[in-house]
């Protein structure tokens, strides 16, 4: 199994197991908001353009909240199922490693991390290296509305800038944890902090991500 799959596997049971109306880290979503969301993306192309265009998003969220109404066991199923072989994940097997790895972890972990008592999981080397990859290409996109300049800094030392400017904060920790925190999960994300305490603190409540 790719890791996309295995993260939609591991995803989809915990959805299973905690049903309808469970608490996610995405925020005014419960777990059939965030299932909806999932479907949405991977099956309604048409829709799918007004997650990152402020411009489409009415007709997003209208969408959303129709797929929203199916039964929740119907919701979970389809995500299961994974991207139809008609859409561009379907066609090209390899761009949905490419493009849900990250997609589908992040959202794993906004169920997960939700939930009372959790902890990180262990998360594969190479898939650890997979993440820093996608930090070190995206890092400043992820980070381009952060108030600070921001460095990502693996336990290893291995640096990647996220955003230059002044004063700068430097965040350490594994690379799921700096993806984490670079979509927007600072909360949540398991970093260390470097730097002056106002800068760090305007960092921890910026809106990051995309």
């Amino acid at each position: 199994m790719t890791h996309a799959q295995t993260e939609r596997a591991a995803l989809c049971d915990l959805l299973d197991r905690l049903g309808p109306g469970a608490p996610t880290l995405c925020e005014g979503w419960a777990t059939e908001d965030l299932a909806a969301h999932i479907v949405l993306r991977e099956r309604r192309l048409d829709a799918a353009p007004g997650i990152a265009l402020p411009f489409l998003a009415g007709y997003t969220a209208a969408v959303q909240e129709r797929i929203k109404r199916r039964p929740f066991p119907e919701l979970v199923g389809l995500i299961r199922n994974g991207p139809p072989r008609w859409t561009p994940y379907g066609l090209v097997p390899r761009l949905d490693d490419l493009v849900n790895t990250v997609e589908l972890f992040v959202h794993h972990e906004d169920v997960r991390r939700a939930q009372a008592g959790w902890e990180p999981r262990v998360i594969p080397r190479d898939l650890q290296e997979t993440f820093w990859q996608r930090l070190r290409g995206a890092a400043r996109l992820f980070l381009r509305k952060a108030p600070v300049g921001v460095v990502l800094r693996r336990p290893d030392g291995a640096k990647t800038a996220g955003r230059m400017a002044e004063p700068a904060v430097v965040v350490t920790g594994e690379p799921s944890e700096l993806l984490l925190f670079a979509f927007g999960r600072q909360a949540h994300a398991r970093v260390t902090y470097e730097g002056d305490p106002a800068a760090v603190a305007r960092l921890q409540q910026a809106r990051l991500g995309l």
